[in-house]
């Protein structure tokens, strides 16, 4: 019996992983955060002394991307650095490194872990390009603003310098070549359900995606 799966896609900040996480939580399907994945590949990369934006680098680094890394606690905390965070979307750029990545992203769908009986993918370019008929579809949004703002609650825990106008800037340097690249940008598809959470509280956002998702 073919499995359920569940895309939820929109840009840094928005909620999205969030909402995707309770999701799956709710229905008991398998979780994939497809970000993490070019995260992965950019914290490896950088690791390796290399530059982000070496596309030979990036590429070798997506191709013997091992998925049990990110659950290895010193790696999983690097990938959520602004440093990360800049190079994943700058070798989330490179067509070859995507191809790389999308034969995993389509097998979790396909065949969740687990025994799970669906999957829930969050990222870019899930219902666009890596799961198209998927069974639903959300595009999570918020303004530029509140997304800064958000991320910017998240990071200064790690660093007191950090500035709300500086992670603003990185927010919309980083929407500007997410939905710029020539491979799968990021847009919303057209059967996808959208939902802007920039007023409303981490509960109002999931009972609104759940109604999206049942409806």
């Amino acid at each position: 019996m073919a499995k359920k799966i569940i895309a939820v896609d929109g840009p840094a900040a928005s909620g999205k992983g969030t909402l995707a996480r309770r999701l799956a939580a709710h229905f008991d399907y398998a979780y994939l955060d497809t970000g993490a994945l070019y995260r992965a590949v950019a914290l490896t990369v950088i690791n390796n002394g290399q530059d982000p934006s070496d596309t030979s680098a990036a590429v070798t680094a997506a191709r013997e991307l091992d998925m049990a890394q990110l659950t290895v606690p010193d790696f999983a905390r690097a990938l959520r650095t602004t440093q990360t965070g800049l190079a994943a979307s700058i070798v989330a750029a490179e067509p070859d490194v995507r191809a790389a990545i999308l034969a995993a992203q389509r097998q979790f769908g396909q065949t969740p872990p687990d025994g799970k009986q669906g999957a829930i993918l969050d990222g870019r370019d899930i219902g666009t390009v890596v799961c198209p008929n998927a069974d639903k579809k959300l595009f999570i949004t918020a303004r530029a603003h509140v997304r800064a703002e958000r991320r910017w609650k998240e990071l200064v825990t790690q660093d007191a310098r950090l500035t709300l106008a500086s992670v603003l800037a990185d927010v919309e340097a980083r929407d500007a070549r997410d939905t710029n690249r020539a491979t799968a940008p990021m847009k919303q598809a057209e059967d996808a359900h959208l939902l802007d959470t920039s007023d409303l509280s981490i509960e109002e956002a999931f009972a609104a995606a759940l109604a999206l998702v049942d409806g």
